[in-house]
């Protein structure tokens, strides 16, 4: 709904826009617009160009005027239009010979009694009626706020200001009837201006104020939808729809209107298929319909003992049963009659046309990093070259903690060294840990929190075994 001006043009990939803000010559930008085919095309000689004019207001009304002046008009232009009391102000949207045709589809007589138009709007017109403009969204706003303070059952939906801002139109939807004298009390009071109330449909609001239906598109009301015809679930029930309200609604609160658009073909190919209660005997069992395709023509039944397996019959199939049950006789089974559905396996064969290999022909390969069950020299080596000792198992610990002389093995008892005695001097020479506490590793078992496991691997020591010896000698 734009034309190319709109679209073109962009440097930052954002739409530049005519900035007519909907006054463009191409009126492409507005709701429900008509394409004027005759405008290139010359009337017969004598023959004068029809003298009515259609013109658009706020939200796509659109109402027919007569040129008494003789204006040079066309699309676009903005005019002074008669109204009641004042003027208002308008956008041209259509002259000449197609005016008839759209005044005929809405059932107006062309030549019949229609208000006037007094001139071409000049910049004074047009500055008053953009600052009415304007008030509409706050004044919206504050008259929602006292319809609801008086607890009326009732939505305002749209503000439409007159051009010369002495009147405003409020559009509002109600489910019933509304009482709103001392409402409208209240708008004259706050608002100072005159006021009068219009109640629309939900549809008629919906075409109004536009929008982006489920489909992605804009509503077909607001765009090239004129006559609401009535929707009802039973549209549904025949496409085989579910019927979810929530998916069935549009955005105004009813049935879509789309339900209507294939409705009549689905009555067409309906004709020639049985209803949806067709019941089938058959010495098997009865059988019920589940389900149907209405374009492939396909069946589903399934007998009432074994609801869950279904047997896909054609239509035809299914009216040899229902005459074979005429007769009041009972079918073989329905599996004699049944359709294999079930699509074949084609194999599929690729061929290289181009002559090319695969895409990731020139990926590289993976490496597995696999690890060797027994931890392996290599692996050994480089965990000691690569972070030192720490890495040694705990039982290589205790084995060179022992065989270091200079390591201290805890406090000294002196109590100990009393009971036991001087220490001879063959056995300091001989065993170069002869010398140090030999009751240090029953220390270090006694003490809980310092490493267990390397006081279990750790080999038995000689140091007492050699100081009894010599004691003894």
């Amino acid at each position: 709904m734009a034309c190319t001006n709109c679209s073109t043009g962009s440097k930052d990939g954002t739409p530049r826009g005519c900035k007519n803000n909907g006054t463009c010559g191409t009126d492409s930008c507005n709701k429900l617009t008509v394409f004027d085919w005759l405008s290139n095309m010359a009337l017969p000689g004598g023959q004068e160009p029809f003298d009515g004019v259609e013109i658009r207001f706020k939200n796509g009304r659109k109402e027919f005027y007569r040129n008494t002046e003789k204006l040079t008009l066309s699309m676009g232009d903005i005019v002074a239009t008669e109204a009641s009391p004042g003027h208002d102000i308008g956008i041209v949207t259509l002259t000449g010979e197609l005016v008839k045709v759209q005044m005929k589809k809405k059932g107006a007589k062309p030549f019949g009694e229609l208000p006037k138009i007094y001139r071409k709007a000049s910049q004074k017109d047009i500055d008053i009626w953009s600052a009415a403009r304007d008030k509409e969204e706050p004044m919206k706003v504050t008259a929602r706020e006292l319809a609801i303070k008086l607890n009326l059952e009732m939505k305002i939906s749209d503000i439409e200001f007159q051009g010369d801002g002495s009147k405003a139109t409020f559009y509002y939807t109600a489910n019933d009837r509304v009482d709103f004298r001392q409402l409208i009390k209240d708008f004259a009071r706050v608002f100072s201006i005159r006021i009068e109330m219009k109640q629309v449909g939900f549809r008629q609001e919906a075409s109004r104020l536009g929008g982006i239906g489920s489909c992605g598109r804009e509503l077909c009301c607001s765009t090239w939808l004129t006559d609401f015809r009535s929707v009802n679930t039973s549209a549904a029930r025949y496409q085989q729809l579910s019927l979810n309200p929530q998916k069935l609604a549009g955005q105004c609160g009813k049935l879509k209107c789309c339900l209507n658009y294939e409705l009549d073909t689905y009555l067409d190919a309906l004709k020639g298929l049985p209803d949806m209660d067709t019941k089938l005997y058959t010495e098997k069992g009865d059988a019920f319909c589940q389900k149907m395709d209405i374009f492939k023509g396909l069946m589903w039944f399934a007998y009432t003992d074994n609801m869950a397996h279904w047997h896909v019959l054609e239509a035809e199939q299914v009216k040899e049963i229902m005459a074979i049950n005429k007769q009041k006789e009972r079918a073989t089974s329905l599996e004699d009659y049944a359709v294999d559905t079930t699509p074949d396996a084609e194999e599929k064969k690729f061929q290289n046309a181009m002559g090319q290999d695969s895409l990731t022909r020139f990926d590289a390969p993976k490496r597995k990093n696999r690890k060797k069950p027994g931890g392996g020299k290599d692996n050994a080596k480089a965990t000691v070259n690569a972070d030192g000792p720490r890495d040694r198992k705990p039982q290589d610990r205790s084995r060179n903690n022992n065989n270091n002389p200079n390591r201290e093995r805890g406090p000294k008892n002196p109590n100990q060294e009393r009971a036991q005695g001087p220490k001879p001097e063959g056995t300091a020479g001989s065993n170069p840990n002869a010398g140090q506490n030999p009751n240090a590793g029953q220390n270090r078992n006694n003490d809980k929190n310092r490493n267990r496991n390397k006081n279990r691997n750790r080999p038995p020591r000689d140091n007492n075994n050699a100081g009894n010896t010599d004691n003894k000698n």
